[in-house]
């Protein structure tokens, strides 16, 4: 029943009746009611008989008054931020209802009146006029808090306790201020400095939104005396030089250098990128003595790419080298306002947030809101009210400030800090600011949005703003302020002019540093060599006999016994191995080694083709056991079961194996044509980082790959698309076809001492193959085979046709060519299609020196798999490859089971035609040159 008629007809006993309610269980009765019995008792001293029948009891009119009263409090901590004065360029929407009193039923006439609703704020029985300018101090003016859809009334009442016992008003000392002062001068400065000096070329500006600088400056101090030690930092192009010069402590005769050209070797490979997209990592010193390392990680021009590999770089710091302390160090991660609204990446990287194998102790969220895109105005890049309201699908906090207070930006990013310390989860902070210039310095704004730039056009810069709030204030003279601006500007003409007189200048920060030592960047040669990964018999045995048992202790499924049990007859009795536990014995014997190994990707615990059952569970409980957990190693075995992402799980695995070049570091595709949604993270960041930032990384991609009649998106992990990011040896690509050469492969890639990304096309149907199996002595022999020869022809010399092929078919081929006894054709495996193993492949046309035809045999079609490829580095080859594939198509593979079978038998069964002698290919030739001649004439 309405709650105001009662009121309005004196009925005191509904009142009394929702206060014993309220006695008995507070969540019992609705938010208002429960603020005004706290303040009713409060304000009493001590609980009345009645809420409304006591003598020194309220009036049931002025009872009304104080509901009202606390409906404004509450409507000013949900909707406040509304109505800031956040935009320091142009007029707020409007947004109704507003915040007039007569909203919460109040009037003027009220305004004197005293209510215990004060309590509420920290003010105890206090006038409506002192509540409403608390409320109004705190939530409207430079700063905006949404936090009240948390849902958790502990991080509600954190935020509030805060933010209206200061009134969000900030107070730092003098000291403070000059050294934002500092910062804001060398912001600002700094920016003007290469627009005057470098005139036309592109520095994607921090101008307008300057107050980033001593936000960070500020953010670091405050980390530090909360126990952080490190920050990992990702970041967009606009600001990332001036981050690096005044942040970072990069050199300003580096930067200048680049602009310059005076960095760039002739002699070296390296191709380099562009140097708003470079990173950087060093140690900074604080206040108080304390070293923080900041690493600064690089991006492309994909908005936001970055955001997941922060994550994932934070993540394997926290397991190898905090000790799981997610307080030690924090990830930062700087948008844009039409990024942040527009990539789903965000929503990718949020949702790992709270996961286990993903979670980092909460990011700190900075938003540069220029309020555009390029040239899009943010009334047609978002449908939300604002750029961040993402953020409330995982209901972390936003704060919109303004970004020409200085001193609010950098009072929130200090609360921000101290929330994610307290709680561990993720905080936005919108910056509303403005852009100077257009998206670059030499694009014209006003072709686009004429009436904002007429007003940037006349505002002054944040430096400026500030200067002139701290001369009213006494806090620093005129003289001061011009002696910070002269002399920064003199230290930049000074390093300049020292840049120009260099004849070059050798940039810092080289690759492998602090983890990375003792890695290199290999020589040809060195990626060529081969490495012995082998383990011996006893260690094998014993590490198969700790991974197949189960504790007797616990019930498992019936089928889980069973795998388990036929695990066991391969260690004690076949001495003979699946593809399933040759993969898991590479994990243990790393492990053993020392080498953690992660290993991550949607429903990896039991595979997807139910193969690996690394994670086994308990039928009644939900209970888990991991047998490769209990080996008794300090190394650690991570696995994990992903969130439904490809692009945020892969950047997030790819950071992660930067970090930690020490452990094997697995992603595993659901199916291999799942990588698509990765593109961006495999082009940006997997194939071009070495050339572009001189970064190397070691992880493994696992994409599920074969034709086995499952349709389009369940046959194929494009190889294609690999194979044409192949060069300089930047990338290894795998089809094994053993679990002894899959075991090998993932060992090398811990025993070498450079590191590789390494791209597996991993079977589906072999992994229950009777024939793909590898015996003991393939595991405790030699290591990594490239090239696998013909195992089954004897006589070389009767060999008229050799099939080279890679992955599933050659077990198809293999049945062909023993069921019709061919000791004519000989079928070779190529296992690693990069860096090809070109010697061994023209090794193997001397060897069968009397074959005529040697040919390219995959169940992709003609314009897909690794044959372009092949095609286009065999074209002057002694090795003049011919091909047997399905023929071109738009589509990897076909719908219907019957067609897949016909294709495939065509492809087996034109691999074992009739060799063509080599009289009759020139008979060929010659006809078909007649031929064209005819035509010609």
């Amino acid at each position: 029943m309405d709650r105001l008629n009662y009121v309005n007809s004196g009925n005191a006993d509904y009142i009394n009746s929702l206060y014993e309610a309220y006695k008995q269980d507070p969540e019992s009765v609705d938010y208002g009611w429960q603020k005004f019995f706290e303040g009713f008792d409060f304000g009493q001293g001590s609980a009345p008989q009645s809420a409304a029948g006591t003598a020194s009891a309220a009036t049931p009119e002025h009872v009304l008054k104080e509901i009202n009263v606390l409906n404004m409090i509450n409507g000013y901590r949900t909707r406040g931020h509304l109505f800031t004065k956040t935009n320091p360029v142009r007029e707020r929407r409007k947004y109704y209802p507003g915040k007039e009193l007569e909203t919460f039923g109040l009037s003027e006439a009220d305004m004197d009146t005293v209510f215990n609703a004060g309590v509420e704020v920290g003010l105890g029985p206090a006038k409506l006029r002192d509540i409403r300018q608390l409320l109004e101090d705190t939530y409207c003016q430079a700063i905006g808090a949404e936090y009240k859809y948390m849902r958790n009334p502990i991080k509600t009442k954190w935020f509030e306790q805060r933010m209206e016992s200061k009134r969000n008003q900030p107070s730092f000392s003098k000291d403070e201020k000059t050294r934002m002062l500092k910062k804001l001068n060398q912001a600002v400065g700094f920016e003007n400095f290469l627009g005057t000096k470098f005139l036309g070329q592109k520095r994607f500006s921090l101008e307008g939104a300057e107050a980033l600088i001593p936000a960070l400056d500020s953010v670091i101090e405050k980390g530090s005396s909360l126990g952080i030690e490190e920050f990992t930092i990702g970041m967009a192009h606009r600001g990332r030089l001036n981050v690096l010069a005044n942040i970072m402590g990069k050199t300003y005769k580096e930067i200048f250098a680049e602009f310059e050209g005076k960095n760039y070797d002739m002699e070296s490979s390296f191709g380099g990128d562009v140097k708003y997209h470079l990173g950087f990592s060093t140690d900074v010193e604080t206040f108080d003595g304390k070293k923080i390392h900041l690493s600064l990680c690089p991006n492309p021009s994909h908005l936001e790419t970055v955001g997941p590999v922060v994550e994932g770089i934070t993540r394997a710091k926290i397991d190898s080298k905090y000790g799981d302390d997610h307080d030690k160090i924090a990830p930062i991660l700087i948008h844009g306002d039409a990024s942040v609204a527009g990539q789903g990446i965000i929503y990718e990287v949020l949702q790992m947030e709270k996961l286990d194998g993903y979670k980092t102790g909460g990011t700190v969220h900075l938003v540069i809101n220029n309020q555009i895109g390029f040239t899009t105005n943010f009334k047609d890049a978002r449908s939300s009210t604002y750029c961040t309201d993402i953020a409330k699908t995982v209901l972390s906090p936003v704060f919109h400030v303004n970004g020409d207070d200085v001193e609010a930006l950098a009072y929130v990013i200090n609360m921000a800090m101290e929330y994610r310390q307290e709680f561990n989860e993720d905080v936005f902070i919108d910056i509303l600011c403005y852009r100077r210039y257009g998206h670059n310095e030499s694009d014209e704004p006003k072709f686009t949005q004429p009436t904002l730039y007429k007003a940037i056009e006349s505002h002054p810069n944040p430096r400026e703003i500030y200067y002139q709030k701290l001369l009213a204030e006494g806090s620093i003279t005129a003289e001061a302020a011009k002696e910070i601006e002269k002399s920064f500007k003199d230290l930049l003409q000074k390093q300049l002019d020292e840049t120009k007189a260099e004849a070059r200048i050798q940039a810092g920060n080289p690759m492998f540093t602090g983890s990375w030592q003792g890695l290199h960047l290999p020589t040809k040669a060195e990626v060529y060599a081969e490495i012995n990964t082998a383990i011996s018999e006893e260690a094998l045995l014993e590490l198969g006999k700790q991974i197949t048992d189960l504790p007797s202790d616990k019930q498992f499924f019936k089928k889980i016994e069973k795998l388990f049990d036929d695990r066991r007859k391969m260690v004690n009795e076949t001495k003979t191995f699946d593809w399933a536990m040759g993969e898991l014995m590479a994990y243990g014997s790393l492990l053993k080694e020392g080498h953690p190994v992660r290993l991550s990707g949607e429903d990896v615990k039991r595979g997807t083709f139910s193969h690996r059952h690394a994670v086994v569970t308990l039928p009644d409980t939900d209970e888990e056991y991991t047998p490769l957990a209990n080996l008794g190693t300090e190394a650690k075995f991570y696995i994990y079961n992903s969130l439904l992402s490809e692009y945020g799980v892969l950047g997030f695995d790819y950071g992660y194996a930067l970090a930690n070049p020490n452990a094997l570091t697995i992603w595993e595709a659901q199916f291999g044509d799942f990588v698509n949604g990765a593109q961006i993270i495999i082009d940006q960041y997997l194939v071009s980082a070495e050339t572009k930032w001189q970064r190397g990384n070691g992880l493994v991609m696992l994409l599920p790959h074969g034709y086995e009649g499952q349709g389009p998106e369940h046959s194929s992990a494009r190889i294609e698309r690999f194979m044409e990011l192949c060069a300089d040896n930047n990338i290894q690509v795998a089809n094994c076809t053993t679990p002894a050469n899959f075991f090998h492969i993932l060992r090398r890639q811990l025993h070498r001492d450079f590191r590789k990304p390494l791209v597996i096309f991993s079977p589906k149907s072999l992994l229950r193959h009777p024939a793909c199996v590898s015996k003991i002595e393939d595991f405790t022999s030699g290591g990594f085979h490239e090239l696998i020869d013909d195992t089954y022809t004897a006589d070389t010399q009767k060999v008229k046709r050799v099939l080279f092929c890679s992955g599933k078919i050659y077990y198809e081929l293999l049945d062909k060519q023993q069921a019709d006894k061919r000791s004519d054709v000989a079928i070779v495996r190529i296992e690693q299609l990069y860096p090809t193993p070109v010697l061994e492949m023209e090794a193997i046309k001397a060897k069968y020196s009397n074959a005529t035809d040697f040919i390219w045999v995959q169940e992709e079609p003609e314009n897909m798999g690794a044959w372009p490829y092949m095609l286009r580095r065999f074209r002057k080859s002694e090795l003049q490859l011919e091909v047997i594939s399905r023929k071109e198509a738009g589509s990897p593979a076909t719908g219907y089971s019957k067609q897949h079978a016909s294709q495939q038998l065509y492809i087996i069964s034109k691999a074992f035609e009739a060799p063509v002698s080599q009289d009759q290919k020139e008979k060929v030739k010659k006809s078909t040159k007649k031929m064209a001649e005819t035509n010609a004439d």
